[in-house]
């Protein structure tokens, strides 16, 4: 995979873009003033902080001889914001996180909660506790899974590989994992030994070298602790708090490999590299010696090796145990990252004992050639080995933008839920870009529809679609940014739970 010229890279800077600066990139094609904010290698030394001029058709190139400028202004207006408003985001979810598990804590009434502090008897969170719930927690309060481990393995150990109508025990487990991964270490242990009767292998926080902080969450299962069938990894996704997150979900910036382009912040988020010193990328991505460019003694913190390193020692002692990866959002992202990184170090071995990848909401992770490169790897003839879910007007799994601007593609089978939960097999979801004044009226007309189905919700499928008080809100913002709240894990697990089946073959346990 060592090329010469084919590594490269394009960093967006916004905070080195002032508004002027934006204004005459966009409208007068000024390079001058594109080249305060953006970093390539094309025009400047890896090792250097400023570039040379970028002139437009060295810009051009790394998009196959396209001028592209404007998509980079709107990616870098956006990061301004979210950098804008990201301490008050905050705090703000600070407060909130504390008071919905105020309230839980104390009959989810306000007016319980007043009895209680009349008596004195007001029972305080205490954050990191098994009983402080975060607030992707509070908005879909379902803990205890549809199917039992046993089901599952029963049904998938089959010479026919796994169909996708018994394969619901999986979806389900991994949508289930997904969401718990929002909460903290002592909640997802708490869930996966009480009520899931499984065996919790650890929770881990991945360093991220240009965060600076131990930003990347993961924990892994398995479904028994002795002679276990599969193993399970789920990145936590995108917070609804955190600035950082949500910065790299839309962010442009990206690494060109040999093999494609892959979103550098993605990479950051699995401890690939800095974009700080990008040569760290090529490293890690040639070689399995990770290396940390800030701080060398961290690449064992990372959150690629630290899974890498427990799933290679779960696979010896599991023998008969194949393992999964899941994640929404952000963390799904990172599940479909982690093996295209296995891939690329030739871990031949590890991968042979995949048994698939389950993302929810997932972002785009590169453009169509590292795409194809990963799907020939991972699904071989009829049996598939990595299923992408999206929801309906979900913004996230259309970030980054795919069409003539953007070269972001996503691969694999894709199965897309409408807001009747009425499951369909596609390549590409509708309204790929989420844009366009055709699918802006129907999206709003949607949001409503959810708000008016979130009343109703009880008596068309039961007590386990009850939605509360705090999701009702969620939908009401939905009003506005539709394609925000479609992105809520409850709507995933409504998916998976309603979702007519569709028969798909997976790979098998056997």
């Amino acid at each position: 995979m060592n090329g010469g010229d084919e590594w490269r890279f394009m960093i967006v800077r916004p905070e080195m873009a002032g508004i002027s600066d934006l204004w005459r990139f966009w409208r007068n094609g000024d390079i001058k003033s594109g080249s305060k904010f953006i970093k390539s290698d094309i025009i400047c030394d890896d090792e250097e902080d400023d570039c040379a001029t970028l002139y437009l058709e060295d810009w051009s190139s790394l998009f196959d001889g396209e001028d592209k400028r404007w998509v980079i202004v709107v990616s870098v207006l956006v990061m301004k914001l979210i950098k804008l408003f990201g301490k008050p985001l905050e705090i703000f979810g600070y407060f909130v996180d504390y008071f919905l598990n105020l309230l839980s804590l104390n009959g989810n009434s306000l007016l319980r909660l007043a009895y209680n502090f009349l008596q004195g008897k007001v029972v305080i969170p205490k954050r990191g506790t098994s009983t402080f719930i975060s607030s992707i927690g509070h908005l879909d309060g379902r803990i205890d899974l549809k199917y039992k481990a046993d089901d599952f393995i029963r049904e998938s150990s089959n010479n026919y590989g796994i169909t996708m109508e018994n394969n619901r025990f999986l979806m389900d487990l991994c949508i289930m994992a997904s969401k718990l991964a929002y909460e903290n270490a002592a909640v997802v242990e708490e869930v996966v030994l009480n009520y899931w009767k499984m065996h919790f292998v650890g929770f881990y926080n991945g360093w991220n070298d240009y965060q600076q902080e131990m930003s990347t969450q993961v924990f892994i299962l398995c479904d028994k602790p002795i002679d276990a069938s599969f193993i399970l990894i789920s990145f936590r996704g995108t917070e609804p708090y955190d600035a950082n997150d949500w910065s790299t979900d839309f962010d442009y910036s990206l690494y060109k490999i040999p093999k494609g382009k892959i979103h550098m912040g993605f990479l950051e988020a699995l401890g690939l590299g800095n974009r700080e010193y990008t040569p760290t990328f090529r490293h890690n991505l040639l070689n399995k010696n990770i290396k940390v460019f800030s701080a060398p003694n961290m690449g064992d913190l990372t959150a690629y090796v630290t899974v890498k390193t427990k799933v290679n020692e779960l696979l010896k002692n599991h023998r008969n145990a194949k393992f999964v990866v899941t994640g929404h959002s952000l963390g799904g992202a990172l599940a479909i990252l982690f093996p295209t990184v296995l891939i690329l170090h030739e871990e031949s071995e590890m991968m042979e004992r995949l048994l698939g990848v389950y993302t929810f909401g997932q972002p785009r992770i590169g453009d169509r050639k590292i795409g194809t490169f990963v799907e020939e790897e991972l699904n071989k003839g009829e049996l598939i080995r990595y299923l992408r879910v999206v929801y309906c007007n979900d913004v996230v799994p259309r970030l980054p933008y795919d069409d003539k601007t953007f070269l972001y593609k996503h691969f694999g089978v894709c199965l897309y839920y409408n807001s009747f939960y009425a499951e369909q097999k596609v390549e590409e979801e509708p309204n790929r870009n989420f844009n366009g004044m055709r699918y802006l009226i129907p999206a709003h007309v949607n949001a409503t529809w959810e708000l008016i189905r979130a009343f109703i919700m009880r008596y068309m499928y039961g007590t386990d679609y009850v939605e509360d008080w705090y999701s009702i809100f969620v939908r009401i913002v939905g009003l506005l940014l539709p394609g925000i709240s479609a992105h809520s894990p409850l709507d995933y697990v409504n998916s998976v739970r309603l979702g007519r089946s569709h028969t798909i073959q997976m790979s098998s346990l056997d």
